[in-house]
């Protein structure tokens, strides 16, 4: 066991774990911030997807030593109220169907929107490729990315 220091959503704190433990369990069952979910183990299916700094990363397959002092967002941090531009048209356009992916779509979402303002539906389908929705909603998620741009430009 180590100890290792972490800023997550904003505030400073410590853990006890393994080195190699990866930030999903770090967050879900010593943090118990569990927005974050546990979906494929291998990085392949998006779902526990956060930001490290200001890049979407898989957090199943992260282990807490490579972290450093580099902060990290949870889907509980991305805003106080829910209210950041992609939250919103998540909801203006009902994307959401069973929803267990939904965290780490949004998450995904709001890392390209953060890096590039302005995506096309090329853009768009390259940076959520690999985040997998079993219910479908690829088409509600790329409508609401679009007009979570707009929001942010207007």
């Amino acid at each position: 066991m180590s100890i290792f220091k972490l800023r997550i959503n904003g505030k400073e704190t410590e853990v006890d774990v393994d080195p190699s433990t990866p930030i999903l369990w770090v967050l879900r069952d010593h943090m118990q911030l569990v927005g974050t979910k546990y979906g494929c183990g291998i990085a392949a299916c998006g779902t526990c997807t956060i930001h490290l700094g200001d890049a979407a990363v898989r957090s199943c397959q992260l282990p807490v030593s490579v972290v450093g002092n580099q902060a990290i967002t949870t889907i509980e941090g991305l805003s106080e109220n829910g209210d950041h531009p992609v939250q919103q048209a998540w909801l203006e356009h009902d994307v959401p169907q069973c929803g267990y992916c939904q965290a780490g779509q949004i998450m995904n979402a709001a890392a390209l929107l953060k890096n590039n303002e302005n995506p096309t539906d090329e853009q768009i389908d390259a940076a959520m490729n690999g985040n997998i929705c079993r219910c479908g909603t690829y088409t509600r998620i790329k409508k609401a990315i679009k007009t979570a741009a707009s929001s942010q430009n207007a």
